[in-house]
């Protein structure tokens, strides 16, 4: 990528000031030491801001910079239903889901379902939540941000593996989730600032220097077919992006089960300072995600019109005839734009993707953890451990993730489009688990042993609908989580009698008021998602 020293000591600066800063807040006060609440909920300290940024650092990683950048080039801008749906899901998430969450003291998601149901059905879900990150979310993160320090640097993929994995480990490991959260405000600085860079940059080749918009209308003027958001069945892509279904069916399941109801998402809500600030943490997470897609996805349609404009090529030169993208090998999009960035911008732009993978790997870490120590250890090993031990165990848990994640990411090798893999792999799961925590928090009929059976039965719903042919894996999503729901509503008349659950939650009122902030944000944030899918339907 040729690399300057301004581009070195960029990066070199970027990875102190993450280092400083985790072990300077990681560092314990004198006379104190870290208790189970300091190290896995961060004292329940957290502003709102601080949310908004972590929440937004978690989620951006390289699934998204490469991944989705990846689908951009290969199916376009559609791809953005995930980030702007997610918007609003966000707010739904903090209306209707954290006053419960909070209200009841949560550490961890599967602690919710103690509660509400058993210790066994938590344990299942505990250890499914456990292998999942570990064996599909840390593992795919590593190998997509090694993939990039390969194809950017050339730095072999075990090499890239395991300095990802020691940058994030030498942070996060010590000081928990108040070393991540505080590190990761300065990563959505990066991000934000370095994806920005990136795409005006890849804007200002397509317009031959005249600038941002003169090259977000040529993108528009020379690919119209990668600026629908909703695709027609006609269109080769549309078994991963099925049309109105996108924004009627399956992807809601995705969102919902994603935001909702994912350890490594939901944790920074739960270490907030009130329920007032971890909802407006939640309105700037989802202000955020509506100017995702012009930093990961548009970057990947303009290398698409690139590379097939053979003008354009030949202005670049030989710089950009190395490493190029293809339809079959989509996620080369990314990492090749960053090649053509000028000297001191490329450190920039290489800092942004190094702290999203950085940022989500360390936030993985510490949720992983947390579940094994809280839902685990604690409840099967050690039911009288002291904060000691339990911060130990979960310093000892994170780091053998991290290890067995190391040995599984290079075997990841030859995927295309690696978002939508992990979002198909993901969804086979991710519907039962969503049929169980939406009828647990709002059915008081469910029962323990209906929801036990409905986690257990979506495998094989989710399996068969696979056979289907033709059948887009967001339609099996969803009719997995309608079918799940039935089965549980119908084994909870059998097994409760028709009577309200004795663990069922009492729903009041008051218990959804939110605040003006909220209330505002939440109104403007559904009117820009309402023009920004008119404007590209």
């Amino acid at each position: 990528m040729n690399f300057s020293t301004l581009d070195f000591i960029i990066f070199g600066a970027y990875c102190a000031v993450i280092l400083g800063v985790g072990l300077f807040v990681s560092r314990d006060k004198e006379g104190h030491e870290k208790s189970a609440e300091d190290y896995f909920l961060a004292g329940k300290s957290l502003p709102w801001w601080a949310i908004g940024a972590s929440l937004i650092a978690a989620n951006i990683s390289a699934e998204q910079f490469i991944g989705m950048s990846g689908s951009g080039f290969a199916l376009g801008l559609a791809i953005a239903s995930y980030e702007w749906m997610a918007a609003i899901t966000l707010l739904i998430v903090g209306k209707y889901f954290l006053p419960i969450f909070i209200e009841k003291g949560l550490y961890t998601i599967p602690e919710f379902v103690e509660k509400r149901f058993s210790t066994n059905l938590k344990t299942i879900l505990a250890v499914f939540w456990v292998a999942l990150y570990v064996f599909v979310n840390l593992s795919s993160v590593l190998y997509l941000g090694s993939l990039a320090l390969e194809t950017i640097m050339g730095i072999p993929m075990m090499y890239g593996v395991i300095g990802l994995a020691l940058f994030a480990a030498a942070y996060s490991l010590y000081g928990g989730l108040s070393a991540v959260a505080w590190t990761d405000v300065i990563q959505v600085v990066f991000l934000v600032l370095g994806g920005l860079i990136t795409t005006y940059l890849a804007l200002n080749v397509v317009s031959d220097g005249q600038g941002m918009m003169v090259g977000f209308k040529h993108l528009i003027d020379a690919a119209p077919d990668r600026f629908h958001m909703i695709l027609e069945e006609t269109n080769s892509q549309y078994t991963n992006l099925p049309g109105i279904w996108v924004l009627v069916g399956g992807l809601w399941v995705a969102n919902i089960y994603y935001w909702g109801f994912n350890q490594y998402i939901i944790q920074r809500t739960l270490a907030a300072k009130s329920l007032g600030e971890a909802q407006k943490g939640i309105a700037l997470a989802a202000f955020l995600k509506l100017i995702i897609p012009f930093i990961v996805v548009v970057p990947g349609i303009a290398a698409y019109v690139i590379v097939n404009d053979p003008a354009m090529m030949a202005r670049l030169g030989e710089i950009a005839q190395s490493n190029l993208p293809s339809v079959g090998q989509a996620d080369k999009a990314y990492p090749w734009l960053l090649q053509l960035l000028p000297s001191g911008l490329k450190g920039i732009a290489f800092a942004a993707l190094t702290a999203a993978v950085v940022s989500s790997l360390a936030s993985m870490l510490n949720s992983t953890s947390t579940i094994f120590t809280m839902d685990i250890y604690k409840q099967y090993i050690n039911k009288n451990a002291s904060d000691k031990q339990m911060v130990n165990t979960g310093r000892f848990a994170a780091a053998g993730a991290l290890i067995i994640a190391c040995i599984m990411a290079p075997l990841l090798g030859g995927i295309d489009q690696a978002f939508q893999f992990i979002q198909e792999y993901t969804g086979i799961v991710s519907p039962g688990i969503l049929a169980v925590f939406l009828l647990g928090l709002f059915w008081k009929k469910t029962t323990n042993a209906a929801a036990i059976w409905g986690a257990v039965i979506s495998v094989p719903i989710a399996i068969a609908f696979k056979f289907v042919p033709g059948m887009p894996f967001m339609n099996q999503m969803g009719l997995t989580a309608v079918g799940t729901m039935i089965v549980i509503v119908i084994i909870s008349q059998l097994t409760g009698g028709g009577k309200d659950d004795p663990k069922g939650i009492d729903l009041t009122k008051g218990l959804f008021k939110t605040n003006p902030v909220f209330n505002i944000s939440a109104f403007v944030i559904c009117i820009l998602t309402a023009v920004l899918y008119a404007m590209f339907w």
